[in-house]
């Protein structure tokens, strides 16, 4: 469930789960994020981490991961901001 065990997630099993539980939700945005960062050519590796509180709709922290790879001119907190504005977060 988690995506070949590279990527770290709070324990538990996601297949089977309402996707209405924020743990589900979360680790699929958080992988969408990452692969964006990716793909977009920001970096070669990326990690995101999100934390949430119950009753509050946006996440209270937003953590990016490059492992020293990022590419150009963009520092890791360049992209942070770039995904809590492409993503809303």
């Amino acid at each position: 469930d988690t995506y070949g065990g590279w990527g770290a997630h709070g324990g538990g099993a996601f297949s089977g789960k309402d996707p209405t539980k924020v743990d589900r939700s979360a680790a699929y945005i958080c992988r969408q994020m990452a692969k964006s960062v990716v793909n977009s050519g920001l970096s070669a590796r990326c990690l995101v981490q999100l934390s949430y509180a119950i009753g509050v709709a946006k996440p209270l922290s937003l953590f990016v991961e490059t492992y020293g790879s990022e590419k150009g001119s963009l520092s890791v907190d360049d992209i942070t901001n770039v995904l809590k504005i492409e993503f809303d977060c």
